[in-house]
């Protein structure tokens, strides 16, 4: 049985959720594990699913009311030993800065562009953050 990739995708919008699946497609890039994803609508599931373990990846809808994936982002990472790297959902190219100030490793647009997603998801998933944060 081959590993698989544990990605964590919040947002409250259903349809966001599955854009980010359907983007990323059964395994994103050749020489990544096959993913699998947790989705989680509310920021109380997602610490909980953080403090299991066992993510290797996150996505963040920057959209998300009443909780932001970037302050989402920013919390995960002051709270969670050892937190994985977060893809940023963010609404316009302009807030790129705003992922940053999150501490994001990686922000993409929505809504989602199948290539560039899995691209970057990708790059997060090797260890190598992508440079479009």
């Amino acid at each position: 049985m081959q590993p698989t990739a544990t990605v964590l995708v919040y947002s409250d919008d259903a349809s966001t959720r599955e854009q980010v699946r359907l983007a990323a497609g059964r395994r994103p890039a050749a020489d990544v594990p096959p993913v699998e994803f947790i989705e989680c609508a509310t920021l109380p599931a997602v610490l909980k699913r953080l403090d299991e373990g066992g993510v290797d990846a996150c996505v963040l809808d920057g959209e998300t009311v009443p909780a932001g994936g970037m302050g989402v982002c920013r919390q995960i990472k002051d709270e969670i030993f050892h937190c994985p790297p977060v893809l940023l959902l963010i609404g316009r190219p302009q807030d790129a800065w705003l992922a940053t100030w999150s501490r994001a490793e990686a922000a993409v647009t929505l809504p989602v562009e199948p290539v560039e997603f899995a691209r970057t998801l990708a790059a997060l998933l090797r260890g190598r953050p992508a440079v479009d944060a």
